[in-house]
């Protein structure tokens, strides 16, 4: 397991990301509004096996990576890291916009359940950010990187689901406050573009 800086850091990181919208966030609030809360649920839950998919193929591939190379797993590191810093200085300079929500048709909550797992799964840039995210704050001295990669992995994913879950139930008045206060657009901006660089360059410092 990484120590307790390296653990609580990440914690603060997988919140702060977890509660800024995005489209997983989105996706639930239109399922919630379309079709209730029950379908906001399932939409979360469905969101949540898909990222359990992600978190399998990180921890498998990086166990292998470190397996073949220490170098080139910190070579993995570091491109994560460029990645996360390219993608927090994007978000800073792309011009604020209001959130929008998906368009969804109505469908049974078992369809629900599987559009959130396949739509998840099928998304190469939640594949890239878990590939890139999580090998930041593994400790290969302090452990197998596969179980350090699966512990992150489900922490994060849990607590972004239960502030699905949340989302799910507050359904369409989050909707309005999203639409109509756009200062939440420029907050979610400043918020996930400064962590995103943050990340990046924690790799370097650690490394000086």
């Amino acid at each position: 397991m990484p120590d307790l800086s390296a653990l609580g850091a990440f914690c603060a990181a997988a919140f702060l990301l977890n509660i800024a919208p995005g489209p997983d966030m989105l996706y639930v609030i239109g399922r919630s509004i379309g079709q209730g809360r029950r379908a906001g649920t399932v939409s979360a839950l469905g969101i949540f096996a898909g990222c359990l998919v992600h978190i399998f193929i990180a921890a498998v591939g990086l166990a292998a990576v470190l397996r073949s190379s220490s170098i080139l797993f910190n070579t993995v590191r570091y491109a994560g890291a460029a990645y996360l810093t390219y993608l927090g200085l994007r978000v800073l300079f792309e011009p604020a916009r209001a959130p929008r929500l998906p368009e969804t048709q109505s469908a049974s909550l078992s369809r629900i359940f599987v559009q959130g797992v396949i739509t998840n799964v099928l998304n190469p840039k939640v594949a890239l950010f878990f590939l890139a995210f999580l090998p930041q704050f593994i400790q290969p001295q302090r452990g197998s990187i596969a179980f350090q990669i699966i512990v992150l992995g489900l922490i994060f994913d849990t607590g972004g689901t239960i502030v699905n879950l949340a989302v799910a139930q507050a359904g369409g008045r989050l909707a309005d406050v999203l639409r109509e206060h756009s200062g939440f657009a420029r907050l979610q901006k400043w918020l996930t573009g400064t962590i995103f660089i943050g990340l990046g360059l924690r790799v370097a410092w650690k490394r000086s």
